[in-house]
């Protein structure tokens, strides 16, 4: 049974319900300080199912569904684990360094969402994606496109966005990938030399 149209039903229900209740959104976002001293580990999954803006929500939902049934049919049983652990990874960066900062919050499943974007192209690195919608370009250099964006962004600072969850989540879907799939390593490889 596929578990991630409830996944995506869920996560939008939540968070057009908590874009309007400013005290759900306070109950659920990742939280490090209250992670850390108030022990509300909850939040390091919690933070995934609500979005600051329906923007947020869309691009994130739009990126799942179109990687998402293509990877838990890859991947199967191994899909929520991959997801869930994405979420989980992705937080890592904001409890190291903001753990006693009582004002920081971060929300949203961008994560667990690059998590299986980079499945997806640890899967298929040859795959013609558009990037932009326009311009088609393999997904492998599609992949690197990322890292090199979010590495940037994240050195520029005060973006208002977790660039260093997505880098957090996306290494952790590549190598999650990469181990239940050692020979994406020579498809990446090989889709990489056939751009050069």
């Amino acid at each position: 049974m596929s578990i991630l149209l409830p996944i995506i039903v869920i996560t939008a229900g939540i968070s057009l319900y908590a874009m309007k209740r400013p005290e759900v959104i306070n109950q659920l976002v990742l939280s490090p300080y209250k992670i850390i001293h108030n022990k509300e580990y909850y939040r390091l999954l919690t933070h995934g199912f609500i979005h600051g803006s329906g923007m947020h929500l869309a691009i994130n939902l739009f990126v799942l569904w179109e990687f998402g049934e293509i990877v838990e049919y890859e991947f199967g049983s191994a899909f929520p684990l991959l997801y869930i652990g994405g979420l989980l990874i992705a937080a890592i960066p904001a409890i190291k360094k903001h753990k006693d900062d009582v004002t920081y919050n971060s929300l949203g499943a961008s994560g667990a969402v690059s998590a299986i974007l980079m499945a997806f192209i640890v899967a298929h690195p040859s795959h013609t994606l558009l990037l932009f919608f326009v311009i088609p370009i393999p997904a492998i250099l599609a992949g690197i496109l990322f890292f090199v964006f979010e590495r940037i962004m994240l050195a520029k600072g005060k973006t208002g966005i977790a660039h260093d969850a997505h880098l957090y989540g996306a290494a952790y879907g590549l190598v999650f990938a990469l181990i239940l799939d050692p020979n994406g390593i020579n498809r990446m490889i090989t889709a990489l030399l056939d751009i050069f």
